[in-house]
C-alpha cells in the first residue's frame, strides 16, 4: 500500500496566484508513496524525512515559500508556467525535469534548487531547467542545469574534491550592464570580453568548468578562429577579467570551452574572452559512426594513438558535457556514455548527433580535437 502520513495540519489558502496548501504540522512520504501538489505549498512545518515520489503538475505558474526548505527524495516538474521558489527545495535523489522551468530569484543564490550527495536529475532541456540558482552540496562533479527563459545553458563543474557547497546561475545579458563589470578592465592579453551573456559561480574548492556557445553566443562576431576563444573570469581582488581558458573545441557557431583550475569564489562571473594565439590546436579528422553491428564504423578507431603510449580520449555533446573518457583508448567508444550526469538510460546508448572529441598524448605533448557524428 502507498502510504503518505505523519502529524499534518493543511490548511486551504487563497494565495495572489492560485489557492495552495500550508503545512503547519510535520509530513513524510514513505517508500512507494506519491503526493502531487497542483497549487502553492507553504512549507511552516517538516517536510524533510521523504522517500517516494512528490511532483508539481499545474498548466498556471506555482510558488513554494514558507519558514523552511522541503526536502524530497524524487521529485517531477509538469508545469508549464514554471515552479518559483521562495524557498530552497532540496533533492536527495532524482529530479525529472518534464516541463517548466524551476525559478529562483538571480538576486540571492541561496535560494535554490539545490541537489544533495547522492542525488542526480533527469530531463533537463530547453523547455525546463533551472532559470536562476541550481546548488550541490558534498559532491565533486556535477553539471549545472542552468539557463535563461529560452535556453538549457548547463555548466559542467569538476573539483579537486567535494564541495562542500557550490552555487551557479545563468545570465544571458551583456557583463557591462551591470555595474561590477567593466569589459576594458582585463588582462593584456585578452582582446575582447563576450557581451551576450555570463555564469555565476560560487564554491570554495579548486575546480574546472565547461562552459558551452552557441549561435545566440555571437562568437563569430568576435573570433575569427576557435582557438581564441577562453573562459575568462572577473577576478574580485584585481576587478578585472582574467584569462581561466585551457582549450576550446567546436565551431563558431556551436562549441565549448574548457577552464584551467581556479577558485570560484576568487571570481565574480564567468563567460567568453578572445585572446591573440600564435599557435594552433591541429584537428585530427572528423569521424562518422554508425555502431548497427555490420562491421563498418562501428567503433571510433584514431589511427594516430597507436603513437602514443600514454594518451587521453574524452568525447563531449554539444553542450560541452563530458560523456565518454578512456586512458590508454583502444577503440571502446561505441556510442555509449561512460561518464555524464544526465545520460537518462546508458544501455540504450547516447543519442544521435554531432559530438566533440579531445586526444591528449601525454608522452609527445600532443592535443588533438575534432568532431563525430552518431548515426543511429
Amino acid at each position: 500500500m502507498k502510504t503518505i502520513y505523519g502529524i499534518l495540519l493543511f490548511l486551504s489558502l487563497n494565495l495572489p496566484a492560485q489557492e495552495g496548501t500550508r503545512n503547519l504540522g510535520m509530513i513524510k512520504v514513505h517508500d512507494q508513496g506519491n503526493l502531487g501538489f497542483h497549487g502553492n505549498l507553504v512549507n511552516d512545518g517538516v517536510f524533510n524525512d521523504n522517500q517516494g515520489l512528490v511532483g508539481f503538475y499545474s498548466d498556471r505558474s506555482i510558488m513554494i515559500s514558507g519558514l523552511f526548505p522541503t526536502i524530497f527524495n524524487d521529485t517531477e516538474f509538469i508545469t508549464e508556467q514554471g515552479l518559483q521558489l521562495a524557498v530552497s527545495m532540496k533533492v536527495e535523489n532524482n529530479a525529472n525535469f518534464v516541463q517548466g522551468d524551476i525559478l529562483t530569484p538571480r538576486t540571492d543564490s541561496f535560494t535554490s534548487l539545490q541537489f544533495l550527495s547522492e542525488s542526480f536529475y533527469t530531463g533537463a532541456n530547453n523547455m525546463s531547467k533551472v532559470d536562476g540558482y541550481a546548488s550541490i552540496q558534498n559532491k565533486q562533479q556535477f553539471t549545472f542545469p542552468v539557463g535563461d527563459a529560452q535556453q538549457l545553458r548547463a555548466l559542467a563543474l569538476h573539483s579537486e574534491s567535494t564541495n562542500p557547497v557550490a552555487y551557479c546561475a545563468y545570465f544571458y545579458s551583456n557583463p557591462d550592464d551591470f555595474p561590477s563589470f567593466n569589459s576594458l578592465n582585463r588582462e593584456n592579453t585578452l582582446q575582447q570580453i563576450s557581451r551576450h551573456e555570463f555564469w555565476r559561480l560560487e564554491g570554495s574548492v579548486p575546480s574546472t568548468i565547461q562552459i558551452s556557445w552557441n549561435e545566440r553566443s555571437q562568437m563569430a562576431s568576435m573570433a575569427e578562429n576557435v582557438d581564441e576563444i577562453v573562459v575568462v573570469g572577473w577576478s574580485k581582488a584585481n576587478n578585472q577579467w582574467e584569462n581561466l581558458g585551457a582549450g576550446s573545441i567546436g565551431s563558431l557557431s556551436d562549441g565549448f570551452a574548457l577552464s584551467s583550475p581556479f577558485v570560484p569564489n576568487d571570481y565574480e562571473a564567468l563567460t567568453f574572452g578572445i585572446v591573440d594565439i600564435t599557435t594552433e590546436i591541429p584537428d585530427l579528422a572528423n569521424y562518422l559512426l554508425t555502431p548497427n553491428g555490420d562491421g563498418i564504423n562501428d567503433f571510433l578507431h584514431i589511427d594516430e594513438l597507436a603513437l602514443s603510449n600514454n594518451n587521453w580520449l574524452r568525447i563531449y555533446d554539444r553542450n560541452g558535457m563530458l560523456v565518454f573518457e578512456k586512458y590508454n583508448y583502444t577503440n571502446e567508444f561505441r556510442g555509449y556514455a561512460n561518464k555524464g550526469d544526465v545520460v537518462l538510460n546508458r544501455s540504450n546508448g547516447l543519442p544521435q548527433g554531432v559530438y566533440f572529441y579531445l586526444v591528449m598524448m601525454e608522452d609527445l605533448g600532443l592535443e588533438y580535437q575534432g568532431y563525430l557524428y552518431l548515426d543511429r
